[in-house]
């Protein structure tokens, strides 16, 4: 396994490439050079588990990767043999809590009945298990339930669809379908329930997941069928405490400390009210991570507002810029075009996926397209994604 630390107010980690030749195969090495430091807050990561276009190979697996956080999983795209990567990864596929599709494109889809059989079959009966939370583009419930339906396979678990409508400029207008009504002449009266979520007009995008940490939203892309894009943002946390200014004001460490952290003023004893913007440092932001999916470009203002000063940016690349014609008709990009994204959001760092599979690991052409990202990004590190390379985001400070 691969393993990155992605730089940020932690102390930098250096990290060196290798290559290694053994039976004919190209092994990616990354060594991390580091000193370790205690970071407060919650591991967050990403796991690549297929970075190749169109169909899987015993070099890339079809689409699929997997964000970590505290132990959950969260998988966007589930490409045809998603579940044999999750086995050969360091990964448990029972932790998967939540499935993102950006299209339904079948190297994007068609591991997905198959996943969750699987996971049934590990499973118990527990009618009081959390759902698993699926999100993708409108027909994706429709997809599941007919799979699931004809090949009388039946979960032992409970999940929900929540499906994105898309809006018909998405894709070239022969090739937008309509799903609306797909499923209006034969109910699904055992179908999987969950929402029919519409673009909020005024963001330009689709709120999916919203707690007290983070949010997670969708925005558009242009592609031959309707495609999206997630960014998972987690909320600023409350700055530090200025312990000397709380004794001078006479407050002692104790349980009021706790409730101006949390956001709530106190009175003294003065009978002043004292509010936590007056003993507390600026906020501390928090992390995001943009996966996009098969696109030649984001489609309205949503997407570059969300993808602004992202950690990690996540893009494909299909085919090299000499091929941008070609890329262009076919819906998906260059690593010219996901570096143009890159440096309009001014993300940190961009990792290049979804590679046509006549670039093999460690291929001249395959360094080439890194090359051809950077110069667009003024020398600015690029990465190719590889199969089970994972990239640590480290919690700012």
């Amino acid at each position: 396994m691969s393993h990155l630390n992605l730089p940020g107010s932690a102390p930098a980690a250096p990290w060196v490439l290798s290559l290694s030749r053994g039976a004919g195969i190209i092994a990616w090495q990354f060594q991390s050079v580091f000193q370790v430091f205690p970071t407060p807050g919650m591991s967050l990561e990403i796991t690549f588990l297929g970075t190749g276009a169109a169909y899987p190979t015993p070099a890339r697996g079809a689409s699929a990767l997997v964000l970590r956080r505290e132990g959950q999983c969260w998988l966007f795209d589930c490409g045809e043999g998603t579940q044999t990567q999750l086995m050969r990864s360091h990964l448990r596929a029972a932790r998967i809590t939540k499935i993102f599709i950006t299209h339904l494109h079948g190297d994007h889809i068609f591991g997905l009945p198959g996943l969750l059989c699987t996971l049934s079959l590990q499973s118990s009966p527990d009618a009081s298990k959390a759902p698993v939370d699926i999100y993708g583009p409108l027909g994706l419930r429709s997809f599941l339930w007919r799979s699931l339906e004809l090949s009388h396979s039946q979960l032992l678990f409970p999940y929900t669809v929540h499906e994105l409508v898309p809006t018909p400029d998405q894709c070239p207008a022969e090739e937008f379908k309509d799903f609306s009504g797909l499923d209006r002449a034969e109910a699904l009266p055992q179908g999987p329930p969950g929402r029919v979520l519409h673009l909020d007009p005024a963001e330009d995008s689709y709120l999916l997941v919203e707690d007290e940490q983070l949010v997670v939203r969708a925005f558009r892309l242009f592609h031959r069928v309707p495609s999206f894009g997630f960014v998972l943002e987690e909320k600023p946390r409350p700055g530090k405490l200025n312990v000397q200014k709380l004794k001078d004001l006479g407050v002692q460490p104790g349980p009021l400390y706790g409730r101006l952290k949390s956001g709530a003023a106190i009175v003294l004893e003065s009978g002043a009210t004292l509010r936590p913007a007056d003993v507390l440092e600026a906020p501390i932001p928090g992390r995001k991570i943009c996966v996009l999916g098969d696109c030649s470009g984001p489609l309205g203002a949503g997407a570059l507002r969300l993808c602004q000063q992202a950690d990690l940016l996540v893009h494909e690349a299909t085919l090299g810029d000499s091929q941008q014609d070609k890329a262009r008709e076919r819906g998906h990009s260059t690593p010219g075009t996901a570096a143009r994204l890159a440096r309009q959001c001014r993300a940190k760092r961009l990792v290049l996926t979804h590679f046509s599979q006549r670039y093999t690991a460690g291929h001249a052409e395959l360094q080439q397209l890194r090359g051809q990202a950077e110069a667009v990004l003024d020398g600015q590190e690029v990465m190719l994604a590889e199969d089970f390379m994972t990239i640590e985001i480290p919690v700012k400070k």
